[in-house]
């Protein structure tokens, strides 16, 4: 697929015409990294030579690769593309805290430890102890584009392993998962080694919807048949009076007999009374509103892009996510109005397979010459009043907002 991706990721670049790109990727060499991995050069060089980006004429790309290191590989991917329209284009160095010209190309692959112009972190193994080994983790830069300053961060958060175990309370064990793992990364933000910059956070957070309260409603009036006879092989089946299958639900299994009408229909709009994840969060993080199906999960047949697979129950995993100081870089009125020419927030490929999930993307307009000194206050003020007196915000001379 990797080639009908790059062609509709590089559709919506033509469409858009944006002066700044960030891509953020997960699973970067798929699920099969051992064997596939190989093939993420042909993808770096698919957008690399593309005509669409022959006008960005700099780029930054960080790709975790190492995956013989189980206890740093995260397997993302962040790749930034700088037009040259852009006059100042710096990225941070977390070594020597001091933003560096971008002058050229660079890729950096394989392990990229070594890398000061990023900061990585793979998440603590004690936050998700049923899962024997994982590659979830955050990657983050620091970027100063013609005079404004902010963090883009690529999160991949904990998947829902279980439909049973997802169904048993609410919020589900892996949903208490993630917010720790949300929150983790939260703490590390606030942590003013580096100074403090309004974000941009985006990726596969892998929210679900509330399983428990969706399987209530769609099997309303119906009559649940249990066969436990095999445990490691448990089905939940829902009839009608006629005793005919409605829905069916096993551990990797979610199947409504109209499955891809009542959750693609008026793009499962339904859908978002049970999407809750964030709403904890909603005091730090601001989200544009969603009017996009779910992301998650599509079917990876090529003829099939339009359909979800009847594995897990659709929801909103991949969401792009700002900081309070981030929202303030951006005009207001695209902040408060629901439905404008400033911003989207939608997804990329809708009629065709782009995997498993679909790519979700914002296009907005930053303000030049920001800065980030009264942003910064502003994020002190909102997620940590308690600023110990020996930090300093890095960069105070920089043009206020």
């Amino acid at each position: 697929m990797l080639k009908i991706w790059t062609e509709e990721f590089l559709n919506t670049v033509s469409r858009l015409d944006p002066y700044f790109i960030a891509l953020h990727c997960q699973e970067v060499g798929g699920k099969n990294y051992e064997e596939s991995m190989k093939h993420v050069n042909f993808f770096v060089s698919l957008l690399m030579t593309s005509k669409e980006l022959r006008i960005f004429n700099r780029a930054q790309v960080f790709l975790d690769e190492e995956f013989t290191s189980a206890e740093n590989f995260t397997a993302l991917g962040n790749f930034y593309f700088i037009h040259e329209a852009i006059k100042e284009a710096s990225i941070w160095d977390f070594n020597e805290q001091e933003f560096l010209p971008v002058t050229e190309k660079s890729i950096y692959s394989g392990n990229i430890e070594h890398i000061s112009t990023k900061e990585k972190s793979k998440f603590p193994q004690d936050f998700f102890p049923e899962c024997k080994w994982s590659r979830k983790g955050f990657l983050r830069t620091r970027w100063k584009l013609n005079g404004s300053v902010f963090d883009l961060i690529n999160i991949h958060l904990f998947h829902d392993a279980s439909n049973f175990t997802a169904m048993q309370s609410h919020s589900s064990i892996y949903s208490i998962m993630r917010q720790k793992a949300l929150e983790y990364t939260l703490d590390r933000f606030r942590n003013y080694e580096y100074g403090f910059a309004p974000f941009f956070l985006f990726g596969d957070f892998n929210f679900r919807t509330d399983t428990k309260a969706v399987i209530m409603k769609i099997v309303e009036g119906l009559d649940m048949v249990k066969d436990d006879v095999d445990k490691d092989n448990l089905v939940f089946q829902y009839t009608d009076n006629s005793k005919e299958v409605i829905f069916t639900l096993k551990k990797k299994e979610f199947r409504h007999q109209d499955h891809q009408n009542i959750f693609v229909s008026k793009s499962g709009s339904w859908l978002k009374d049970f999407d809750h994840e964030l709403k904890s969060f909603e005091e730090q993080l601001f989200e544009f509103p969603i009017h996009f199906q779910p992301s998650y999960p599509f079917e990876e047949n090529e003829h099939e892009g339009m359909n979800y697979m009847q594995t897990r129950c659709p929801a909103w995993c991949d969401r792009v996510v700002l900081s309070a100081g981030a929202k303030l870089l951006i005009n207001d009125k695209a902040s408060e109005v629901d439905d404008n020419d400033e911003v989207e927030y939608d997804l990329i490929g809708k009629k065709t397979c782009m995997g498993d999930h679909k790519p979700v993307y914002l296009k907005c307009d930053i303000m030049n010459n920001a800065g980030f000194t009264e942003v910064n206050v502003w994020e002190r003020t909102l997620l940590d009043s308690k600023l110990p007196e020996d930090k300093n915000f890095v960069h105070l001379k920089e043009t206020t907002v």
